[in-house]
């Protein structure tokens, strides 16, 4: 495809390298020092979740962006996602990837946020926490839920990569004749197209 879509393509790209580098700072960067900061629970708990409501107003931005320029760049790709084999299915795969981080992410945000009114200095919300949920096991939790949402943006990324090779002029033909191909069997086999290395 010839025409550009740069303002989309900045939204999607720039939203997910935000989303999956600032998940993945967090889960080494900001959690490990927050660990090694003191010897009460509290001191650590209370830094880990400071650090990361500040993020989050970005990190919603970041999503935001790039589920507009997501959203946008399926619907000028609509005709390749329908004409050329495999776009649908990377399609398919990218969307059920962005709706598991997206949920990753809600979820490690419910758990942060228990965690916090745990450690809060107000005993009365310490109090609250105690009486509603084990501490303990919401904080493993919320340890496994941080690691899995740059794993699933990561994933994201390579999808993302695969959609680039996807257009290159060369696969966009290959792909397409093979959908014909496969509406229409007497059509001459991909073979023909072998030559075609870039």
């Amino acid at each position: 495809m010839s025409e550009r879509n740069t303002v989309l393509r900045s939204m999607h790209d720039v939203g997910l390298a935000a989303w999956f580098g600032g998940s993945l700072m967090g889960a080494v960067g900001l959690n490990g020092a927050a660990q090694g900061h003191s010897d009460s629970w509290r001191d650590n708990a209370r830094i880990a979740s400071d650090g990361w409501a500040k993020w989050t107003p970005v990190n919603a931005a970041a999503i935001g962006a790039h589920l507009i320029g997501t959203s946008g760049l399926l619907a000028v790709n609509a005709s390749r996602v329908a004409t050329q084999k495999g776009v649908a299915a990377s399609t398919v795969a990218k969307t059920v990837l962005t709706g598991a981080a997206l949920a990753a992410t809600a979820y490690a945000r419910m758990l942060g946020k228990k965690i916090d009114l745990a450690s809060s200095e107000d005993a009365q919300d310490a109090q609250e926490a105690a009486d509603s949920f084990d501490t303990g096991k919401a904080e493993r939790q919320l340890s496994y839920a941080q690691w899995l949402v740059p794993a699933l943006t990561g994933g994201l990324l390579i999808l993302n990569a695969l959609h680039g090779e996807q257009q290159r002029p060369a696969e966009q033909a290959r792909g397409m004749w093979e959908r014909a191909r496969d509406l229409s069997p007497h059509m001459p086999s991909r073979d023909r197209w072998s030559h075609h290395g870039c």
